[in-house]
């Protein structure tokens, strides 16, 4: 790992190591059986890895992109010994990986240029919207910046409550109103309360509902609106939280997003729970939007950046 620019710390990675394990337990037990009593790289064996690719949830596309590319290299080399296909598979993933996510942060951090940074997130109830929220917000004021929540989630008392009690708990402010009020009502004063503060971080959190597309894009570009009366360019990042242990569920739920609103990065949680760990290569590839954040565990620091070295390390270890 000596040749990575910036790597995790050793309780960091030893997270996501474990965050990982069902997956990747799960992934080259049906590789080794994939590769069962072949020498080489052929037809039967591309056509077994396109079925553990699929099974463990990277997406069809994606999974005929990573296949047409081990048979490119095939063609080209004439021989691949079954014995090389991890480290051509790892190859692949990472450099699918990179074509989206650029960055290779281990840290939470925000642009030094844009203060205060507003983060809107979306997301469907019950994939950790607001935990993730939560974390961040706890995350953001370890690194020693001032943030501020507000709970725009206006249609469930229960969204309001819960990021109250993370709110108490983090020991940072929270800007709400009363169940049914008007969610743009709730991020204009969140924004405005943030300048007032001098916050580095304003968190806004949003309805997840889906049932009615038109709805969700007319509030959320509403919110979006009213938000840019305080500060022109806001948000600087439309943040869409996915339950990765719904595997492809978690890819619907990005496709109605994001053709609901623009969605600039993804959190992808509840991987610890689950051996669809996959999921992360296929949705960042399919959609193109980088991973930002995964959750590999239930406490407060299990929420890491997503960094792409650590995570294709981790899932090959």
């Amino acid at each position: 790992m000596s040749f990575f620019k910036k790597i995790f710390s050793k309780e960091k990675k030893e997270t996501l190591d474990k965050g990982l394990e069902k997956t990747k337990t799960s992934f080259f037990s049906k590789l080794s059986k994939a590769v069962a009593g072949k020498a080489k790289v052929d037809d039967d064996v591309l056509d077994n890895l396109e079925e553990v690719l699929v099974s463990s949830d990277v997406g069809v596309e994606t999974t005929l992109k990573i296949i047409d590319r081990i048979e490119e290299r095939v063609s080209r080399d004439k021989y691949l010994g079954t014995d090389e296909l991890n480290q051509i598979l790892r190859e692949e993933i990472a450099g699918l990986l990179s074509e989206t996510n650029t960055g290779d942060e281990t840290e939470f951090t925000i642009p030094a240029d844009k203060k205060p940074y507003v983060l809107m997130v979306v997301g469907v109830n019950g994939v950790g919207k607001t935990t993730t929220i939560g974390k961040l917000a706890s995350q953001f004021k370890k690194q020693g910046l001032k943030v501020v929540l507000g709970a725009a989630d206006t249609f469930r008392a229960a969204a309001i409550d819960q990021l109250q009690v993370w709110a108490d708990r983090t020991d940072v402010p929270i800007i709400r109103q009363e169940m049914g009020s008007d969610p743009a009502s709730v991020a204009y004063d969140s924004v405005q309360s943030g300048v007032n503060q001098n916050a580095d971080v304003i968190i806004i959190d949003t309805a997840g509902r889906l049932h009615n597309k038109v709805n969700l894009m007319n509030e959320l570009t509403k919110i979006k609106r009213v938000m840019q009366k305080v500060i022109p360019n806001a948000p600087h990042d439309v943040l869409l939280v996915l339950d990765g242990s719904t595997g492809q569920n978690a890819f619907e739920q990005a496709k109605q997003f994001t053709k609901a609103t623009e969605v600039t990065s993804l959190a992808v949680t509840k991987l610890d729970g689950t051996a669809k760990g996959g999921v992360v290569i296929g949705i960042s590839d399919q959609f193109q939007i980088p991973v930002k954040y995964i959750g590999v565990g239930e406490g407060i620091d299990d929420l890491q950046v997503f960094n792409k070295h650590e995570f294709v390390d981790s899932f090959f270890k």
